[in-house]
């Protein structure tokens, strides 16, 4: 290329490419135009996350189910076990056997997947709803359970606070996961503020990605407040 040519070319290209950087400067730097930082999240729900222990998960070594007790015990004295108060609090249009105490059937508008559910108890059907441990009981183990007292524990995994109605299938899936490994397709917000609430009343801590996680989804819900029960 003649060397005018070439000289007249570098002339046009010059300024367009100044043009160029300045612009990618300006919205590197311009208000509301950058990298966002997460918003920080409001509410009790927030604050008692804030609060709680942070640290690496303890060993699964020693965990059985049989840790927490027998499964569903009377544990308030009314005379039920906790699914069926569980099931009495969560569902509607409930129907109960002769002894006041157990669920034959009932509608459960399903807080992980906000879809309805006919509950029937039944050998085949029962296992359609399920009471969910909020706070895998799993989980809790290897986060400070370990630490608390055999009567502690039993308490725990029949505390109203730390139980919810939801659909089987859901659960299931769920297993012993964390907030970092799963969370509900729908209701989020309340799950994650729920954990909190049972991490916070019962002294047990989060890993530094469960932390994450819930701070995570609690930023998309402002004001969420902590459950009462």
């Amino acid at each position: 290329m003649p060397a005018r040519r070439s000289g007249a070319l570098a002339a046009i290209l010059a300024p367009l490419v100044l043009l160029l950087l300045a612009v990618a400067l300006w919205r590197a730097l311009a208000p509301g135009t950058g990298p966002q930082e997460r918003p920080a999240a409001t509410g009790s729900a927030a604050r008692a996350l804030a609060a709680l222990e942070v640290r690496e998960e303890a060993s699964s070594a020693g965990y059985q189910r049989t840790r927490f007790g027998e499964s569903w015990v009377d544990v308030d004295g009314n005379g039920c076990r906790t699914r069926d108060d569980v099931l009495q609090r969560d569902l509607v249009d409930v129907r109960l056997a002769d002894d006041g105490c157990t669920v034959l059937s009932g509608t459960l508008v399903d807080p992980y997947s906000g879809e309805e559910i006919a509950f029937r108890r039944g050998e085949r059907t029962s296992a359609e709803v399920q009471v969910d441990h909020v706070v895998a009981l799993a989980d809790a183990w290897r986060t400070g359970a370990q630490k608390l007292s055999a009567q502690e524990r039993v308490a725990f995994a029949n505390d109203p606070l730390e139980l919810l109605a939801v659909d089987g299938s859901l659960n299931q899936s769920k297993g012993d996961d964390d907030a970092a490994q799963w969370l509900p397709p729908v209701g989020e917000c309340e799950y994650v503020a729920r954990q909190v609430a049972v991490k916070s009343a019962w002294g047990l801590w989060v890993t530094p990605a469960e932390r994450d996680a819930m701070a995570d989804v609690l930023a998309g819900c402002p004001g969420q407040e902590l459950p009462a029960s």
